[in-house]
């Protein structure tokens, strides 16, 4: 099949993912459960992943349902945590050892040897090491999302002591495994093109076929036509950030909104709220609901009636990679949102005409105090970042690049 075309049919394929796909509600599960329903169309997929909250049992059979087969191994934390530390001296990553299960990587083994699948498809460099071993004579594409070694540089350029020299050697570890997935596979993706040229420009040489495939958005999910109960009092500024918060990007995030930003907010709007909305939230997240004007919600069942009621939503990121869900959400929702060049990162959007783009913490502030005091500029901005989404952020639209990415290599494969 010549490179490009569309509906490339390769039969099987082995599925590798860190975390269960379902359910869809983190950037990563979001993404790679959509890769998977796009690829599930056409082949016949062999799923391994693992589950490390129990809560996520519960969704086994909704997503076998997808596979042809399918295998779920345990990933308790309160052991895995511990016994990532080895890999201090052994001279291994210690995140690369945490997803490590001799289980699945026995039914990795097995599946390789007598499905021989067409096939490999893998989700996150962490997973890589279950198939980059074996003589898979199929192809091999890795899914690095993010330049995932430059993220624990910058935690090792933010963070001194111990940690600081832990982050310090994880990057280095984590360039090298990237270069080596690079090096053996057909292509590697990324979420953004930005985060493939980023990935060239870290290889000592070629850096093989890397591309950057975006995500998308259900926006009939994120609906704002829909009516919603407000979850708060909607009578005062209410400022909405919503995230996994026990991930270091999102934690630093929240603490610093909320000890640097609101402040300055609440000195022009009295009444403000914050509201950190997520499941996990950190020991530090959570000892910020000690401050005058801050909720801190944990998991709730459902995002969209914060983003609904917001007076605008915020991205204050400051270590930030690939591209931000939470962003694109939000403008489904036709929703202001306020974000920091980090957080707008790989999103088409217009800065102050879809979105708010602000630099620093008066910045954001004084944005956040505009919107609030202006309703129809920030209803205008939410209108047109909604007709942005609805245009350019369709699921199918973005992954039809991933069709593309195997015929093309099936194409290279069958010159070779």
């Amino acid at each position: 099949m010549a490179p490009g075309s569309k509906g490339v049919r390769v039969g099987s394929l082995l599925f590798l993912t860190q975390r269960i796909p379902y359910p869809p509600i983190k950037g990563e599960k979001i993404r790679a459960y959509r890769m998977l329903c796009h690829l599930a169309r056409r082949h016949e997929v062999h799923l391994g992943t693992l589950i490390d909250d129990p809560r996520d049992w519960q969704h086994v059979e909704t997503v076998r349902a997808l596979c042809k087969a399918a295998y779920f191994a345990p990933l308790d934390r309160r052991v895995a945590t511990p016994a990532c530390l080895a890999g201090l001296l052994t001279g291994e990553a210690l995140s690369v050892r945490f997803f490590r299960n001799r289980g699945l990587r026995d039914w990795v083994t097995r599946t390789l040897d007598t499905v021989r699948p067409d096939v490999v498809f893998v989700c996150s460099g962490n997973m890589a090491p279950y198939v980059l071993d074996h003589r898979h004579r199929g192809l091999r594409i890795v899914d690095l999302v993010d330049v995932d070694s430059e993220k624990w540089r910058a935690y090792g350029a933010r963070t001194g002591g111990p940690m600081g020299w832990v982050y310090r050697r994880e990057a280095r570890l984590m360039l090298a495994l990237e270069r080596r997935i690079a090096g053996s596979s057909d292509a590697t993706v990324f979420v953004s093109e930005a985060e493939a040229a980023l990935f060239r420009s870290l290889m000592p040489g070629p850096a093989g076929r890397s591309l950057g495939i975006s995500n998308g958005v259900d926006f009939d999910y994120f609906d704002p036509a829909v009516t919603r109960g407000a979850p708060f009092d909607a009578g005062v500024a209410n400022f909405v950030f919503t995230g996994t918060m026990d991930y270091k990007p999102n934690t630093d995030a929240a603490v610093w909104f909320a000890r640097a930003i609101l402040p300055v907010i609440r000195r022009s709007l009295p009444g403000a709220v914050f509201h950190v909305v997520g499941a996990s939230p950190s020991a530090e997240v959570r000892r910020l609901a000690r401050i005058g004007g801050v909720r801190v919600t944990g998991r709730v069942a459902d995002v969209r009636p914060y983003m609904a009621h917001a007076t605008a939503c915020v991205a204050p990121l400051r270590i930030a990679r690939g591209i931000q869900n939470k962003v694109l959400e939000a403008m489904a929702m036709g929703k202001a949102v306020i974000v920091t060049p980090e957080a707008l990162e790989g999103i088409e959007a217009a800065p102050d005409a879809e979105v708010v783009l602000a630099y620093d913490a008066d910045g954001i502030a004084a944005a956040a105090v505009a919107l609030a005091r202006a309703p129809d500029a920030a209803a205008r901005i939410g209108r047109a970042a909604r007709r942005r989404i609805e245009a350019d952020y369709a699921w199918d639209g973005r992954l039809a690049a991933l069709d593309d990415a195997l015929a093309t290599a099936c194409h290279t494969a069958s010159i070779r």
